[in-house]
């Protein structure tokens, strides 16, 4: 049986690591298009918690997801730095 690896990515959510295709900023067009196009198709999982979304984890099954933490973070968890930190700002600026 293959194990499942989980990723933290972000208030205690997970995601399994060998599902990742890629980890993105939310800023540029093509990035905001996709998130709009999967959530037309039900395939958006926004795990922000009302936070601004930092990062956008795209997934092999078409999933894109939302996160509150940096690309970065999330990646180093990805790659199993644990020490990296959780930078989360509540102001929308």
């Amino acid at each position: 049986m293959k194990s499942i690896t989980l990723v933290n990515i972000g208030f205690g959510n997970m995601v399994s690591a060998n599902r990742v295709i890629a980890i993105v900023s939310p800023e540029s067009a093509p990035i905001k298009r996709t998130i709009s196009e999967a959530r037309d198709d039900g395939l958006l999982i926004d795990a922000t918690y009302g936070r601004r979304t930092r990062a956008v984890v795209i997934t092999d099954s078409g999933h894109v997801i939302l996160s509150a933490v940096q690309p970065e973070t999330v990646a180093g968890r990805l790659r199993g730095q644990q020490d990296a930190p959780e930078a989360v700002e509540d102001n929308d600026n």
